[in-house]
């Protein structure tokens, strides 16, 4: 501060100066814009501050949780979005395809199954061959005649002559050991062509047969063409978990990579408006921060 009064004429400006003497980097203003050392005004911002904002993790994280890679675009990491958006485009894509797949292959095998294998013909054998002749097993409805083999079964009737013969003494028991659903449950369709007990249903299937015989041509094509259709829709569901993965780890990324953002450089810049006894002077001021 200046605080002494001057001689008028002498080396320094004639009129006292009290209180803090503001310089405001403008050479032109400090040097030549005054006449006098009179305090200057309060200094005033112009304008809109211009500064880059600061991401949210938080937000980010949610984005990119709903669709990948729209957190990573909010953040600013714009090869990264596009990496997240196609894997999950890819990812939804294929297990869409996969399972079309799938529907369309048990649709084959299940129609292949309603030609060539009969409930009716399982179940002559089983009661003709292995029930207990004890016995007597009502598993055919009457008066059915023309109606498809699935519609004239009595069902209940049917699975009380199953468990009898599972519970036979000796050879036979062992691979009687299930009693068939009611069709068109998926467990019909998924017996008759992976227990040899359902053999003798098959078209091809021989007159006799006992467990440890070969199973029948069809027996055997209808049951790779089923397992076909379960490693489609094994695959359906093997990038449906990609996809669900990815949505996870774009919202891990996303919010590292927000924050990552919000700790670089940033840059802001305004105007000072600085008065003098000449007028404004007007004074940028950049504003440089390095968050860690």
């Amino acid at each position: 501060q200046l605080g002494s009064s001057v001689e008028k004429g002498g080396p320094l400006l004639s009129k006292p100066i009290h209180g803090p003497l503001i310089v405001t980097g403008n050479l032109s203003t400090d040097l030549f814009g005054r006449n006098s050392l009179t305090p200057v005004l309060q200094i005033q911002n112009e304008g809109l501050t211009v500064e880059a904002p600061r991401k949210s993790p938080w937000l980010a994280a949610g984005l990119s949780a709903v669709l990948p890679g729209a957190g990573e675009f909010y953040a600013e990491s714009y090869w990264k979005a596009a990496l997240f958006l196609a894997v999950d485009v890819a990812a939804w894509a294929l297990a869409y395809s996969f399972d079309k797949k799938g529907d369309t292959q048990t649709e084959f095998f299940q129609n292949y199954a309603d030609q060539h294998w009969s409930v009716i013909r399982y179940a002559v054998y089983a009661d003709s061959t292995l029930a207990p002749s004890a016995q007597t097993y009502n598993w055919l409805i009457p008066n059915t005649d023309g109606r498809k083999p699935w519609e004239r079964i009595n069902w209940d009737e049917l699975h009380r002559m199953e468990r009898d013969i599972g519970s036979l003494p000796g050879g036979v028991g062992t691979y009687y050991s299930h009693t068939l659903p009611r069709r068109p449950e998926q467990q019909y369709y998924e017996l008759i062509g992976k227990y040899h007990q359902y053999n003798q249903g098959w078209d091809d299937a021989p007159q006799r047969f006992v467990f440890g015989d070969p199973v029948t041509t069809r027996f055997l094509y209808y049951a790779a063409e089923r397992g076909k259709a379960n490693v489609y829709f094994s695959d359906a569901t093997t990038f449906v978990t990609v996809a669900l993965v990815n949505h996870v780890a774009s919202a891990i990324d996303a919010a590292w990579t927000a924050s990552s953002f919000n700790k670089s450089v940033h840059a802001s810049m305004r105007i000072q408006n600085v008065p003098t006894r000449s007028g404004l002077a007007k004074v940028p001021v950049v504003r440089v921060e390095i968050s860690f």
